[in-house]
């Protein structure tokens, strides 16, 4: 190589900012996960003081990479830390809810416990929920991180912007892509290779509605396609494996593709 080059890559490094790697960051956030559900690692504090300190050290923790990824330049990052523990119970919460939703639907599973421990559509859930609290205290990109760390896990790529509600229960769910404007409503199952995406990926719709909404008790089988920011699946609706949809669809639908693959009865 050319000596400029070295020197290109040289001053480079120079300026690079500290930021930590993105497996530390996830690290914090899978600490979260694993305070919370236990049954992820077996850790355990044998005192409560002992659980309180643990908080303290994550919070210090968010604190600290808050300001290596410059979270913010005008706001005050000690509060926003806090907030986020602050609203620790809520997060909680809804996180058992969707265990619920997957435990009660999936016939194989055997206990929430088996939940918590091995499936990957409750480890993508738990790290969008966190990554989406941070986004919606406008802090940059430590959502992304965290999301995009879930999607190469698991293969399942949630943003962090979405808009999901309760009892959200992933199948398999490797392939699945939910963009940035979705909106989820409660009790909904999507199964693997599910896509709620844009019509168009043009930089002139940053900002815009450009992903479909699904409404409650939803269930959207695998390789289901939806496109469009104006497409709404109505509530208590059935989208069927492979289909492509880019119109809204009432409540109470059931959409099925139909294949027309010719059967030679001679072979």
């Amino acid at each position: 190589m050319e000596e400029d080059f070295y020197q290109h890559l040289f001053i480079k490094q120079a300026g690079l900012e500290s930021v930590p790697s993105n497996d530390e960051l996830a690290g914090w956030a899978l600490a979260v996960i694993h305070l919370l559900y236990p049954e992820r690692t077996g850790q355990v504090y044998p005192t409560l003081d002992g659980l309180k300190q643990k908080v303290s050290d994550l919070q210090t923790e968010l604190f600290s990479i808050m300001q290596a990824t410059k979270a913010c330049n005008h706001c005050n990052i000690t509060a926003l830390a806090g907030k986020f523990f602050d609203q620790l119970p809520e997060l909680y919460a809804v996180l058992n809810t969707d265990i619920t939703a997957i435990f009660e639907g999936d016939p194989a599973a055997q206990s929430e416990f088996e939940v918590i421990r091995t499936y990957p559509g409750f480890y993508a859930i738990a790290l969008y929920r966190i990554a989406h609290q941070l986004w919606l205290d406008d802090i940059p990109l430590l959502p992304r991180i965290l999301t995009e760390y879930a999607h190469s896990k698991t293969g399942i790529d949630i943003h962090p912007s979405a808009m999901i509600g309760s009892f959200f229960h992933i199948d398999h769910g490797t392939g699945i892509v939910i963009g940035e404007s979705s909106v989820i409503g409660q009790h909904v199952k999507l199964y693997q290779g599910v896509t709620l995406g844009a019509m168009s990926v043009a930089k002139s719709m940053a900002g815009s509605k450009r992903h479909p909404t699904v409404e409650d008790h939803v269930v959207i089988y695998a390789g289901a396609t939806i496109l469009g920011g104006d497409t709404v699946i109505g509530h208590h609706s059935i989208v069927g494996g492979n289909v492509w949809l880019t119109s809204s669809i009432p409540p109470y639908s059931k959409i099925y593709h139909r294949p027309e693959a010719p059967v030679n009865e001679n072979i």
